[in-house]
């Protein structure tokens, strides 16, 4: 059925412009709910849960919940979940986005923001359209999650007593609607902190455990070992990376050229979708660490010592598709005449974590390009087909 795809845009337009980056969520949550009182639901059933609270990183806000009663012959239906995400990466921090023909773009020298102003814009314009044609639908839950750029820790700590029993659910995040992501990789962060001996450079450099090497030491054999980048070994495959490296505090490792750097961090993630391949990626890192601390000496032949740690950041899952939302979803883009197209994701996704709360969610583009980068662009066509995949999911009998 046709929607509103003016307003749509105009929304969308409206999103982007208001700052959220992650953990900073609370003016968007805020614009998104008044957009939602506008188009006609009752601001009785928005409401915002406490997992700011449980996060362990500082969040202005909960996730943004809202419940729409079921309405006709689907009234009764078993109860639906849409969800996508408020915030956006920092780079998106100042956005000023403009139409550019059938694209929107960014202004300026930040990112846009269509990761994930999409999934909101999508969401609050299915919720005006059912409205707006009093159409029969099953009961909906609408989830709006803080901080999935820093870690999916809104969808992590969900209340889900206040989502209640929902059948299955929709993840809009992504940039072709005809995408069915029906799994995503697990991963792994790690850090190590280097502890090394300072001594002047000039004077007595023998006497001194440089940190800083120990790190390059440790890299440069996990690259050559094949753990770093792209890892295939076998028939397993994953990512890693390695993406800060700094001193204390977030300073610059080392003090001057004339003192021996005493302290390092480095901190990178492993990817895979095969759990156990995460851990061997993080293993290698961890024993090329062990290794190189052993290997840098000072002339008393000491050596420095290291603390690795990990964290897993969210599990792989890949669903059936032969499972009813995997069907629904299928149906809903084939009913729009487009062809869908079932995938794995390699980046995580919300979806990862109400998928491991026992919620099946497959995830759907919504015109993203180039995200987390200043080419960042939506695609306006895939934006507005990703509106009716959306209504099309909530009233497929």
């Amino acid at each position: 059925m046709a929607h509103d795809s003016q307003a749509a845009l105009d929304r969308l337009m409206r999103f982007l412009r208001v700052e959220g980056v992650t953990g900073q969520e609370k003016a968007i949550g805020e614009d998104v709910a008044r957009a939602l009182v506008e188009v006609g639901v009752p601001a009785a059933v928005i409401a915002y849960d406490d997992a700011n609270t449980r996060i362990p990183v500082p969040t202005e806000t909960g996730n943004l919940i809202v419940k729409l009663p079921g309405r006709g012959a689907l009234a009764n239906s078993p109860p639906l979940l849409f969800m996508t995400h408020l915030d956006t990466v920092p780079l998106c921090a100042g956005a000023k986005p403009r139409i550019d023909g059938s694209r929107i773009v960014s202004g300026g020298d930040t990112a846009l923001g269509g990761d994930n102003r999409t999934g909101c814009a999508v969401l609050v314009t299915m919720a005006a359209e059912l409205a707006r044609h009093n159409l029969d639908h099953p009961p909906l839950v609408l989830v709006f999650c803080v901080r999935e750029e820093s870690g999916l820790w809104g969808a992590r700590h969900i209340d889900l007593d206040m989502v209640g029993p929902v059948a299955m659910g929709f993840n809009f995040d992504g940039s072709k609607p005809s995408d069915i992501v029906t799994g995503a990789v697990g991963a792994d962060s790690w850090e190590v902190e280097i502890f090394g001996r300072a001594s002047h450079a000039g004077v007595a450099p023998e006497r001194g455990i440089s940190s800083t090497m120990i790190a390059a030491l440790a890299l440069a054999d996990a690259r050559a070992g094949g753990w770093f980048g792209k890892v295939v070994k076998g028939d397993k495959a994953g990512t890693s990376n390695v993406g800060t490296v700094a001193g204390r505090g977030g300073r610059a490792a080392g003090d001057a050229t004339n003192v021996v750097t005493d302290y390092a961090f480095v901190e990178g993630e492993s990817r895979s979708h095969d759990m156990s391949f995460v851990d061997e990626i993080t293993n290698a890192y961890e024993a090329a660490f062990q290794k190189a601390v052993k290997t840098v000496t000072n002339s008393e032949g000491k050596t420095g010592t290291i603390t690795f740690t990990r964290h897993r950041k969210y599990h792989a899952f890949s669903l059936d598709r032969t499972l009813p939302v995997v069907a629904h979803g299928t149906a809903a883009v084939a009913s729009l005449g487009l062809t869908g197209n079932p995938r794995l994701a390699n980046g995580g996704l919300d979806a990862n974590y109400l998928t491991l709360h026992g919620i099946p969610t497959i995830t759907f583009g919504a015109g993203q390009n180039e995200p987390h980068t200043v080419d960042e662009w939506v695609d306006i066509a895939a934006f507005q087909d990703a509106c009716r995949v959306a209504i099309a999911l909530a009233t497929l009998r």
